[in-house]
């Protein structure tokens, strides 16, 4: 960083962008600890040296503010480099789905309209099969690997000036494209300003308790909105991400053992998979302060177990991509009830109440609000929703109503405020943290020739707390099987929304109208639960 005026350098950038937050951390707090990735740990001075490289290489390549770049990668040091590279160029970073299959890739990036692409190591053989089907994207770059036929990210940290951008940034500048799917699978992406993320991330900072030098484990793949939002938050506290590329709970903990982590986020296949070790007790966490949940529905009983474990550390955020994503908590100290009457623990079912500065309705189809106990579809308002959908003027009219985010999850309020999530009006899955739509994967069941008829539908799951589960109708005089079934869609679709469980009857419960009522199929088996 330059030396001079100190007060005058922090000027540089406008406020309410993290443009400012990334120069100001390297300005005020050069020497602290950014992030950590494996062997790497990489100081704020340096991250915005790196950015600043990045940035430059990027203008030289043709792209400028406005732009979107894409990113498929699994987490790794390059992907916030790229994520800090958009927030103080302009540009607009696209992240896809690492699970996505190649047809659903070709489809979304060409969607995003990005003209430069940023692929993980273990995403390379995969890009440079669609190449061909990519025209949009003039640029690919390899992460951590160098790659013929691309250029390396690394060699453009080295070969550019770290010198400060001659960029200005505004807070309502377009900074992020997360995606989310319709109930016909088709991917729309909530498009983000700076604005919107810099009033998520502080409401997160505040949710978490979180300080400069706090320490988070960054577990949540960076292309979901929950890996996005945890990052930013602890970058704009001050705070430092330990990024792990993929979960084992082992590792895990080791690395809250060393690293002295102070929080980190997970959704509750993580819970239970640390929970199951056979020599738990041998990790030191004592330094954990916080342990985040979200994405799906934590089981009640996995949730007391880990309490008593891990001891009252536990905190819940529901929101979604189109929300920014914070919509309410429950606090740790709404945690504290294992010893309280049974009244008193129902909250552990609930999402908690509305963040600080996010309006939460119960509406009927009407609009009408519902009273507490009546179940009505959640809508939503704050100044971080998102924008709009990319390129989808139509949705964002179905979506965004009078500026409310109309979120699809049908719940109600109890008369302290608390909102609990009932069901999901479009039928979507929650597998594992991820969201699956049963029409997508019915398409694909549909293709093959032994089907006659399919529904799709989540059962409960130890483990995934939800499963893809698939009822499905042979066609006379045709066999098949439920392995055959779940491969005939792993080759076509992401292996998370492929079924995990299938069976067959003679016929689907319909209406007079012919619609299939999942209602019925569903309600044995959650019944059992």
């Amino acid at each position: 960083m330059p030396k001079g005026n100190i007060l005058s350098e922090l000027s540089r950038y406008n406020l309410g962008t993290f443009a400012h937050i990334i120069h100001r951390h390297a300005l005020l707090q050069p020497d602290q600890e950014a992030f950590v990735y494996g062997s790497e740990r990489i100081t704020f001075s340096q991250y915005n040296a790196r950015v600043n490289s990045l940035i430059h290489a990027l203008q030289a390549m043709g792209v400028k503010k406005g732009d979107a770049i894409g990113i498929l990668s699994w987490n790794c040091l390059g992907y916030v480099e790229v994520y800090g590279a958009a927030m103080k160029g302009g540009f607009i970073t696209s992240p896809f789905n690492t699970r996505l299959k190649e047809r659903e890739l070709e489809y979304i990036i060409n969607y995003s309209e990005a003209n430069s692409l940023f692929v993980g190591p273990e995403l390379i053989e995969t890009v440079n099969q669609l190449r061909p089907r990519l025209p949009r994207v003039k640029n690919f770059i390899s992460f951590e690997t160098a790659s013929p036929n691309m250029l390396y990210h690394r060699d453009l940290l080295a070969s550019y000036s770290q010198d400060e951008p001659d960029v200005q940034i505004d807070e309502d500048d377009p900074v992020g494209i997360i995606y989310t799917s319709g109930t016909t699978g088709v991917p729309r992406g909530a498009l983000y300003t700076h604005r919107c993320l810099i009033d998520d991330s502080r409401t997160l900072a505040i949710n978490m308790n979180l300080y400069p030098g706090h320490k988070r484990i960054l577990i949540t793949p960076l292309f979901h909105i929950a890996g996005n939002t945890h990052f930013r938050s602890t970058l704009y506290i001050g705070g430092c991400n330990v990024i792990m590329k993929f979960f084992d709970a082992a590792a895990t903990l080791q690395t809250i053992r060393d690293e002295r982590a102070t929080h980190m986020d997970i959704v509750p296949t993580h819970l239970a998979a640390m929970l199951n070790l056979p020599d738990l007790n041998k990790y030191d966490i004592s330094s954990l302060e916080f342990m985040w949940y979200g994405a799906s529905p934590m089981p009640l009983e996995v949730l007391k177990k880990g309490m008593k474990v891990f001891g009252p550390i536990f905190a819940q955020g529901y929101g979604q991509s189109e929300s920014g994503p914070a919509i309410s908590h429950l606090s740790k100290e709404d945690h504290n009830v294992l010893d309280r009457p049974e009244k008193e623990q129902k909250k552990l079912t609930s999402a908690g109440q509305p963040d600080i500065g996010v309006q939460v309705r119960i509406v009927d189809e009407e609009g009408n609000d519902v009273e507490p106990g009546q179940i009505g579809e959640i809508i939503v308002r704050s100044k971080h929703i998102m924008v709009g959908y990319w390129h989808k003027p139509d949705e964002t009219k179905e979506t965004l109503v009078n500026g409310w985010v109309h979120t699809g999850d049908m719940g109600y309020y109890d008369d302290e405020g608390y909102i609990y999530i009932a069901d999901r009006k479009k039928d979507m899955i929650i597998s594992g943290g991820e969201n699956v739509y049963p029409r997508e994967v019915e398409e694909i069941l549909y293709q093959h020739p032994a089907v006659l008829e399919a529904a799709v539908i989540g059962v409960p799951d130890p483990y995934w707390v939800e499963r893809v589960h698939a009822v499905v109708v042979t066609r006379k005089g045709m066999d098949t099987t439920a392995d055959e079934l779940i491969a005939f869609c792993k080759k076509r679709i992401a292996g998370y929304k492929a079924p995990k469980t299938v069976e067959f009857i003679d016929s689907l419960p319909k209406n007079p109208a012919g619609k299939i009522l999942k209602r019925e199929l569903r309600d044995k088996h959650w019944k059992k639960a």
